[in-house]
């Protein structure tokens, strides 16, 4: 983690001697929610690292490091608008440095990977349920691969999906069973610390640092039985180069990423690149101002408008957040990063229900708990909305949906067929798509006003 950081300095000390120029910010309120304290809390989220709503509405994650007695790593959890809490703490055996951050499953559990640790100290899969940690797989470096720092993902028939990082083989795609069991499915072009990501056709997507036509990295698609297809292979010479954040999907069912170097500046792109494989980059990052050394990944707003944090450069050296239009046209820094409240941000921003970005620094922080990391928010006029714990499924499915105000909810329509639903909490409801539904966006009806999803619904016939 050292050589990372110290990289993440020697690329911001070279974007400040490039230009002094101050961009334009956006308008938008930037708050520090909380400093990790390494000795009781953990810290350092470095990347993927990704913050999951939970069924409750908050915010879980990990914390890769740490000292005294959270040395191997914690999971925490901050409840919006409240505090944060430490839930676990790893102790080798179970798991060292979890680099993942955590995906909510459909059974209310959340799964996640240790770097390292484990039997064999090559990391490991686990499941939390509340508070308790059960270990799935320890990897072993053999043909299942090592060093997951990518947490997995659950598809509906229930099992999960991951990819591993380096080792003798790096670049494994692996299956496992809630219950544990684990099969190697494929082995991708490089090695990847980026999620994968399910399409509504039933695939999975994802990138690679390397490999591909020129060896600076690839987005491919994976089927759930191990059949691979590389969509794209970066050109360092006018498209980027080296993708280390996913990929996500926005609302015109495009993909859209970025990458840690490349383009015209050197400083990284931003991309989309339709299911086809028609690929077009959308923006050149510059160092100085924008920044550079992109290691997150994206989200969309209400405003249809892309977010996401650069994780080096800027006008103080220490990253930025921005926006930009699906388009390309049009991209504001929405916020300069610096050490007292936060700064090197890594992993991707989630944008919670209530219409608030969240996301995490790996160093920087007021000199009260230390200045390994913070939580913080992001404003910006962007309303509530429903999210979907899956976006694809045929009638009688169920469909976990996220929101608040669910308690008082009179109603969920697919399109404009009423659903069957029952309330899990006031910010999780379960509905069951309904016969004669159509593709659609999800709209939940409440007293104080609907929310609805950013993106459709596809409904699948046969």
């Amino acid at each position: 983690m050292t050589n990372l950081t110290n990289r993440l300095r020697l690329l911001t000390y070279i974007g400040l001697l490039a230009s002094l120029a101050t961009p334009t910010l956006a308008a938008g309120a930037y708050t520090e929610l909380y400093n990790f304290n390494c000795a009781s809390d953990g810290c350092d989220p470095l990347q993927p690292a990704l913050l999951a709503q939970g069924q409750d509405g908050v915010l879980y994650s990990t914390l890769q490091s740490g000292t005294s007695n959270a040395a191997d790593g914690t999971i925490m959890n901050y409840a919006p608008g409240g505090a944060e809490s430490t839930l676990y703490r790893f102790q080798g055996l179970d798991g060292a440095n979890p680099e993942s951050g955590l995906t909510l499953g459909f059974d209310g559990a959340f799964y996640g990977t240790t770097t390292l640790g484990g039997a064999n100290g090559k990391g490991t899969v686990f499941r939390l349920s509340g508070s308790a940690l059960t270990v799935l797989h320890d990897f072993s470096d053999g043909t299942d691969g090592a060093y997951p720092w990518a947490p997995p993902i659950q598809t509906p028939d229930g099992s999960l999906y991951g990819v591993t990082f380096t080792g003798s083989n790096p670049g494994i795609a692996y299956r496992i069973a809630p219950n544990g069991t684990f099969s190697t499915i494929a082995t991708l072009p490089s090695k990847t610390s980026a999620p994968l990501i399910m399409g509504t056709d039933g695939n999975l997507y994802g990138t690679t640092q390397y490999g591909g036509d020129f060896n600076r990295g690839t987005v491919f698609r994976l089927s759930t039985k191990g059949k691979l297809k590389i969509l794209h292979s970066f050109d360092p010479s006018t498209e980027g180069s080296v993708p280390i954040g996913p990929v996500m999907i926005g609302i015109d069912d495009n993909f859209y990423g970025t990458t840690s170097g490349g383009g015209s500046a050197s400083a990284g792109i931003l991309f989309q690149l339709a299911s086809s494989g028609t690929y077009k980059v959308l923006h050149n990052f510059q160092s100085a101002t924008e920044g550079n050394d992109s290691m997150a990944g994206l989200v969309q707003g209400s405003d249809k408008f892309l977010y996401g944090v650069m994780s080096a450069g800027g006008t103080k050296g220490y990253g930025t957040l921005y926006r930009v239009n699906i388009a390309g046209t049009k991209f504001q820094v929405l916020h300069q990063f610096d050490y007292p409240t936060g700064g090197y941000p890594a992993s991707t921003p989630t944008l919670h229900t209530n219409g608030t970005l969240y996301g995490t620094t790996t160093k920087g922080g007021s000199e009260e708990n230390g200045t390994s990391g913070i939580i913080f928010s992001f404003t910006n006029g962007l309303k509530p909305f429903a999210a979907l714990q899956l976006w694809a499924g045929k009638p009688g499915a169920s469909v976990g949906i996220f929101g608040q105000g669910f308690s008082a909810a009179t109603g969920v329509k697919f399109g404009n067929v009423a659903a069957n639903y029952s309330v899990v909490s006031d910010t999780y409801v379960v509905a069951t798509v309904p016969s004669g539904a159509k593709t659609a966006p999800v709209n939940v009806s409440e007293p104080g006003g609907n929310l609805s999803t950013l993106r459709k619904f596809k409904v699948i016939s046969h």
